[in-house]
Formats: C-alpha cells, structure tokens, sequence
C-alpha cells in the first residue's frame, strides 16, 4: 500500500498454477479495500489467459465478457468471462484502477490490459506495448529448426479486434520509468 490509500500489485508473470492463483488472491484481498488500485505490467510478458480471468474477476461486480479465442476458420474457440465467485472480496466498482505499461509488455499483460481498457475499467499510463495477441505453437521444420506459428487469435468483445501489431496504446502516454509517478500523481487528484 502506497500513501493515500493507494494499492500496488505488480504481476511479472501470469502463472498457471493453484499456488499462484492463491497469492493473487491473497495480493487481491490486500488491496480490495483501497480507494485506488494500481496494477503495474511493466515487467509482465504475458502468460495464462486463465489467471488473467482470475485476477480481472476481482473488479467486476457482475459476469462480464472479457475476450475470445478464435482458430483460423474464424470459429470461437473459446470464450473468457468473469468468474461467478472468487476467494474474498471483489473490489467495489467505485474503485479507480490504473494500469502502467512499457514496450516490454507483451501477450498476456497486454490482454488484461487491452480488456480492462475496452471495458473503461482502467486507465492505462506508460508507453505502448509490444503487440502481441495471437497464441503460437511449434512446427518442426526438420531435425534441427523448429518455428512458431500462430494458431488463433484474440478477439476482444467490445473492439471485435485485437492488439497484435500494434500495442495497446496508453491513455496517458509517457515513458515507462516515469508511469507510476504519473499514476500516483492522477490517483492523488479528483477524477
């Protein structure tokens, strides 16, 4: 916790596994009761879709759609919605949340970031990140080169588009090193 009731989280990874989503529940439940809620992904490059939909059910009251994986045909594959219930409490929907970026964010931080974006659930402060959306997987080209290839895509509900190539783009641009300061800055001033 910051001075002035501000929450801290920085997520440098988004692990898969029961022990990690027991810590982000535990980090979630530390900052449930703060007036304003930063998630730091500066550092983050990505990981399970599945702890993302973890951590991003704790800022919803009600069951919300937050994303889609759609296969080459252009069927979905797979759909991503809040979860119904969470270990503890969800945080209040009064509750401002930013969300710092950098170039080094990638694939799954930008997947919680572009959602909660979308969603008008956060503003994003930092720099544009690195761009990527689409899941990949390893084709053995011969006995000694294995590429990776994209297999589906991410399709934001709210877009019907995605982040791949692009980044998503702060709402507040500035240099990484700088974005928490300018975070603490906008979260110590009246919305």
């Amino acid at each position: 916790r910051l001075d002035g009731n501000i929450g801290y989280v920085r997520f440098d990874f988004f692990v898969p596994t029961d022990e990690a989503k027991n810590k982000a529940a535990a980090a979630m439940q530390f900052v449930a009761d703060c007036d304003v809620i930063i998630f730091d992904m500066r550092y983050n490059g990505g990981g399970s879709p599945e702890m993302i939909q973890f951590i991003t059910s704790y800022l919803f009251d009600s069951r919300t759609h937050l994303n889609d994986m759609i296969d080459r045909e252009g069927k979905v594959v797979e759909e991503f919605w809040t979860l119904d219930d969470v270990p503890g409490k969800r945080v209040p929907s009064t509750t401002r949340v930013f969300v710092l970026t950098s170039g080094r964010t990638f694939s799954g931080a930008e997947e919680f970031t572009y959602n909660l974006k979308n969603l008008k659930r956060a503003t994003v402060i930092g720099e544009t990140t690195g761009g990527g959306a689409h899941p990949i997987q390893p084709a053995r080209v011969s006995d000694r080169l294995v590429v990776t290839v994209p297999f589906m895509r991410a399709n934001n509900p709210i877009s019907k588009t995605n982040w791949e190539g692009t980044g998503v783009a702060p709402d507040v641009q500035c240099a990484a090193a700088d974005a928490l300061d300018k975070a603490i800055e906008l979260a110590k001033s009246p919305e």
